[in-house]
């Protein structure tokens, strides 16, 4: 089997975190489409295996969480009888934690919106934390039980409810959500700053994650046919966001604001990084 060269590698991996579906990147690069999913799998799996252990004792103050939705396989009501129900198909949901001040994504989970989803997030973005932090959520009922979980009484934690009129008529339904009226903001443990209990961060995040990665753009057919190539897009899509990918606001990367790299990565190097991480975890 032919190996891609390092070049090629790195020119189909900028092609997918700038938001090109796999049949673009094949007329793109020239790259098989089985070539590019076999890449898909190698560095997907290395970013989450790298960005575990390195984004951890992080000294974040604000963090604020949402969930994105997407779909694999179909869509709930075009699911076939055989695959209603089972995890992995259907709607899906992205968990998202980013850091207000550094823009750094410590966190992701792609799964249901569950509480066992929701339980495994939590703990996983609690893990990481050196330090009390302010907690945002939207107004998920779910998020209550596991952030008291996880963070006990040592977190400042607040929700913002949103508020919605009522819905689009015709064929506006669609395409529109209902508009938001409001929001109100709930304090659930500790004494969260009222100036920042807020979730624009996430939700710009997810917009980001829409734009930069092709399976989530809506109306279109580059959905995910499997449940595990989507995560592994997420985790390249965070790997170059944290490291490779300069903050227009920032002008460093989330991670070097974060304190977490020193300099900004180009994708050779993210490749070669990964590359390392894949040996040990063969070795081992």
């Amino acid at each position: 089997m032919n190996k891609l060269t390092r070049d090629k590698q790195a020119q189909v991996i900028a092609a997918l975190v700038e938001g090109n579906s796999i049949r673009a990147t094949v007329r793109m690069t020239g790259v098989s489409k089985e070539a590019i999913a076999r890449l898909l799998v190698s560095v997907g799996n290395a970013s989450m295996a790298y960005q575990d252990r390195t984004l951890r004792n992080l000294k974040c103050k604000r963090i604020q969480c949402d969930e994105a939705w997407s779909f694999c396989y179909a869509k709930d009501i075009n699911l076939p009888a055989s695959k209603q129900g089972k995890y992995g198909y259907g709607s899906v949901w992205t968990w998202v934690a980013i850091d207000a001040d550094s823009k750094l994504v410590p966190s992701f989970r792609v799964g249901n919106r569950d509480f066992q989803t929701a339980k495994l997030f939590i703990d996983d973005l609690a893990s990481r934390l050196a330090n009390r932090v302010q907690l945002t959520s939207d107004g998920l009922k779910v998020y209550l039980e596991v952030v008291e979980n996880a963070f006990g009484c040592e977190v400042d934690y607040a929700m913002l409810v949103k508020l919605f009129g009522s819905d689009p008529q015709g064929d506006e339904k669609r395409y529109s959500p209902a508009v938001c009226t409001g929001c109100r903001k709930q304090v659930i443990t500790g004494a969260p700053d009222a100036n920042h209990i807020s979730t624009s961060y996430s939700e710009r995040q997810n917009l980001t994650m829409r734009m930069q990665i092709r399976r989530f753009t809506r109306l279109t057919n580059a959905f995910s046919k499997k449940f595990e190539n989507l995560v592994y897009s997420v985790a390249i899509h965070y790997m170059h966001y944290n490291f490779c990918r300069v903050h227009q606001t920032l002008r460093v990367t989330p991670a070097m604001e974060a304190g977490v790299s020193d300099h900004v990565w180009t994708i050779h190097e993210m490749l070669s990084t990964l590359d390392a991480i894949g040996l040990e975890e063969k070795a081992a």
